[in-house]
């Protein structure tokens, strides 16, 4: 087949429906980008998970006598010394911990006050009005519940709570915002495809003349797709770069630059580049791959060879 015959066709074919072919290049380019764009949404979540997991702890907060007062768990009065040197002992024999620190009111007052110091509540509030807890951090923080089952109802103990459960909430909103990225993934993929093999058609209609013609002088099946099937490729591959330009620059001005989202949310561990150039080439694979095989499939019902 000659190379020269074939890219003079996809020229033909690309500017008899320039429209078309737009419409086919922005569809693939926000499908994938929307793609890639939930891959690394995903590996963003997961990363998340490793650094804030290996970080949360489990609290024990303890009764005092304001707790006594208003709390049925408190309800034998605050907690004394022996209960809370019980407590800590148990915790050190117990092999799922890690390490035990306990935080007396005067701590829990000052932690408050340098974090909520702005607050209207902050200033009622005095230090023996603060529970005093012990802090601990787990070997597998999948093991909450041992510590939940053997310390909740205790005397002395206001309740026992697990940060991993708040990080649940949190990284199961990201899951959902995720999934409905993909959903429109899907839509706009569906889009795309309906795009390409009408674009094909519409191609073929416009040639019927020439392929009617190479039909009769003997030209193979493969010989009359090609043309028509390179041309959504091509189409498609323009597309995949638009989508790989999305993420490179998405990454970039979120990220590093512009909204700078890496110095004001320090406390987050973001994907890097080596995520973002990982997806680039499955990408463009994509978007040559999935107009290719539309244009084929489309063609072998419309042109019948």
């Amino acid at each position: 087949m000659r190379a020269q015959f074939v890219l003079s066709e996809i020229g033909v074919g690309l500017r008899r429906n320039l429209t078309m072919t737009f419409a086919v290049v922005v569809s693939v380019a926000l499908s994938l980008a929307l793609f890639g764009g939930s891959l690394l949404m995903s590996d963003q979540v997961s990363t998340m998970k490793g650094y804030w997991y290996d970080k949360v702890n489990v609290s024990i907060f303890l009764c005092n006598k304001s707790d006594a007062e208003s709390d049925p768990n408190c309800a034998k009065g605050a907690v004394t010394t022996e209960q809370k040197k019980q407590i800590k002992s148990d915790l050190d024999k117990m092999p799922v911990v890690e390490k035990v620190t306990p935080e007396s009111a005067d701590d829990a007052y000052k932690h408050y006050k340098e974090q909520f110091g702005d607050s209207p509540l902050a200033s009622s509030l005095t230090p023996d009005q603060m529970q005093e807890s012990f802090r601990i951090k787990l070997k597998d923080p999948e093991k909450y519940q041992v510590i939940a089952t053997a310390f909740d109802g205790r005397d002395g103990v206001q309740s026992v709570q697990d940060q991993k459960g708040i990080l649940d909430n949190l990284f199961g909103l990201l899951n959902l915002m995720n999934r409905a990225a993909l959903a429109l993934m899907a839509l706009m993929l569906i889009v795309a495809l309906l795009l390409i093999v009408n674009t094909v058609r519409v191609s073929a209609f416009s040639r019927r003349r020439e392929t009617g013609i190479m039909r009769l002088v003997g030209a193979s099946g493969f010989y009359i797709q090609a043309p028509f099937i390179m041309e959504a490729a091509v189409a498609g591959l323009i597309g995949g770069g638009v989508a790989c330009l999305f993420l490179v620059v998405g990454r970039y001005f979120t990220i590093d630059h512009g909204m700078a989202l890496s110095e004001k949310l320090n406390l987050i561990n973001f994907v890097g580049w080596d995520a973002v150039l990982t997806k680039l080439p499955l990408i463009l694979a994509a978007s040559v791959l999935m107009p290719g095989l539309a244009a084929f499939f489309a063609l072998r019902k419309y042109l019948k060879v």
